[in-house]
């Protein structure tokens, strides 16, 4: 293998609602340290600049003591416009990267009766699925007309994906089926984390719309038998009448509770919370302890999840970032606290920091709002970014921040 170096509220709940335990949880530093790394360099613009990096871990190979980091990713060259999905594979808790290599399903095609269109894959999220020994990685359809994304084709959007075999083989590109009249035009899973459960089910969310207009999310679960991907039951839908409505939900399981985290185009994100990851609370703006509301610029949050804490990355405003698009640099990472349903201010750190100067020259600054959280082991875990420099010819990095734990973090990986 070759290698390269509950209630809608803008404040918290008060503190009587939380146990004595959870209340020192909430005061015990986790993240012991957090490094950058740069693992594919393109500011120069002479490369590829490879976007929607987002990696799982695969046991070990037989013979061999360390899991295997696999990663999808694919490249950018405008505003939603990306090539065919690619993997990479670290052998070595990401020293180093075999390069990447095309995943033949996940490609580009023709569309039968649209003469010069064609579809894609993309916002793909990589999953092993312990039962059947597999990996799915699942993503949504994407339509293009020579080097642009396709605006005036106005064609259903919906899940599609391709399994990857215990023998490394890939299945055909597979749809996602929905035959609800909520997601005529379109319904995803896109960029989204999701929870298997022991039984081999799979816990989700959709963004879905039956127009253009106001898009809702819902929780979803799912079967997988290894080779296919059904769903069983879809939740009640959580709306907003903004823009177009919540977007790129996420999924995460802490303590009992499955949490679910928003994008949404109203200056905020949101959260919501389930007993059974299908019928979720009133969405909670994200804010702060004190109560102070999170302003935040439809961008995509992610989880980062350890067995004593649970975590949540995002974009936000701030000083340092006024002229950067929707803010989207620098990455932050913040301890959810669980029983008031807030981030605690004073554990905020910069995960993946703002390179340049996002207040006098913002076309400098490489954005990072397209991101991926991943358990690596029991010591770390990582968020890794695509760069984008979108007024620079679609320059930018691969980068990654290795986040450590002070504490071993006891959740499965796989």
């Amino acid at each position: 293998m070759k290698r390269r170096t509950f209630f809608q509220t803008s404040a918290c709940l008060s503190t009587a609602a939380l146990s004595p335990n959870l209340i020192l949880a909430a005061d015990t530093p986790l993240i012991k340290s957090i490094e950058k790394i740069t693992l594919r360099k393109n500011r120069s613009g002479k490369g590829i600049t490879w976007f929607h990096p987002r990696p799982c871990m695969i046991p070990p190979v037989k013979g061999d003591k360390t899991p295997v980091a696999f990663m999808t990713l694919q490249e950018i060259a405008g505003s939603d416009f990306f090539g065919p999905v690619h993997s990479s594979q670290s052998l070595d808790l990401g020293k180093t990267w075999s390069d990447p290599n095309g995943i033949a399903p996940l490609a580009r095609f023709p569309v039968a009766g649209h003469e010069g269109l064609e579809q894609g894959v993309c916002d793909v999220v990589p999953q092993y699925h312990p039962s059947s020994k597999s990996i799915l990685a699942l993503g949504h359809n994407v339509f293009y007309r020579g080097k642009h994304f396709s605006r005036k084709d106005q064609l259903p959007r919906f899940p599609t994906y391709s399994v990857r075999r215990p023998d490394g083989t890939w299945s055909d590109l597979k749809k996602l089926q929905w035959d609800d009249p909520r997601g005529a035009f379109i319904y995803t899973n896109n960029c989204g984390q999701r929870v298997v459960l022991p039984d081999g089910d799979i816990i989700m969310s959709f963004t879905f719309g039956p127009t253009s207009a106001a898009r809702s999310v819902a929780g979803v679960r799912c079967s997988f038998d290894g080779e296919t991907l059904k769903i069983k039951e879809v939740g009640p839908a959580i709306t907003s009448n903004k823009g177009r409505g919540l977007l790129e939900p996420s999924v995460t399981q802490f303590n009992g509770k499955f949490y679910m985290t928003i994008r949404a185009e109203d200056n905020h994100g949101y959260l919501a919370v389930s007993d059974d990851g299908l019928n979720y609370s009133d969405k909670i703006p994200w804010a702060w302890d004190d109560g102070e509301p999170l302003t935040m610029s439809t961008t995509q949050q992610h989880w980062l999840t350890h067995s004593d804490g649970l975590f949540l990355v995002y974009t936000r405003k701030d000083k340092s970032n006024s002229k950067v698009i929707r803010w989207r640099a620098p990455l932050f990472v913040a301890r959810v606290d669980p029983g008031k349903l807030c981030l605690i201010r004073s554990s905020e750190q910069v995960v993946l920091p703002l390179v340049g100067d996002g207040n006098n020259d913002p076309d400098n600054v490489a954005l990072m709002g397209n991101f991926a959280v991943t358990n690596i082991s029991p010591e770390e875990s990582w968020v890794t970014a695509g760069e984008w420099m979108p007024k620079k010819g679609a320059r930018g990095d691969v980068v990654l921040g290795r986040i450590r734990w002070s504490k071993a973090n006891r959740l499965p990986l796989y």
